[in-house]
């Protein structure tokens, strides 16, 4: 792979800590969230920020294949929900659902479109056959 842009971020406290980008531009403290055993969940935590990150890389690998394919579309979105849970060997692993809504299209071709992008999204491919990533589509 030639890296075309790379930046980095340092935890401190692990889950009920604080995050830092290497430009400052993320500071962000940390905390479990209830679900875990946290105490509630007004606070960033790992899950949250991957949803975030996952939804805004989606978003812009689905326009990349709607531009590509010369669609006229009306303005997408995307919705990133990420799960986290034990897994056999009792370590955890984590699980996504990405919910595409790409207007002015028939559903069938809103499906095609999130498939494409789903073949190209780094996050996507970073994590495929590693998490299940359900993919569902809207047009409204």
């Amino acid at each position: 792979m030639k890296t075309l842009y790379s930046i980095g971020a340092t935890a401190t406290g692990g889950r009920n800590g604080n995050v830092k980008s290497d430009n400052g531009i993320l500071d962000l403290e940390v905390r479990m969230p209830k679900g875990l055993g946290g105490a509630n969940d007004d606070f960033a935590n790992p899950e949250m920020l991957f949803a975030a990150g996952y939804s805004a890389c989606f978003d812009s690998a689905l326009n990349l294949v709607i531009k590509q394919s010369k669609i006229e579309t009306g303005e997408t979105t995307v919705i990133a929900k990420v799960g986290i849970g034990q897994i056999e060997n009792g370590g955890f692993g984590l699980e996504a659902e990405l919910h595409a809504n790409i207007p002015g299209v028939s559903l069938e071709q809103a499906q095609e479109l999130i498939e494409k992008a789903h073949q190209i999204c780094p996050y996507s491919n970073a994590t495929r056959g590693n998490m299940e990533v359900k993919l569902t589509v809207s047009n409204d």
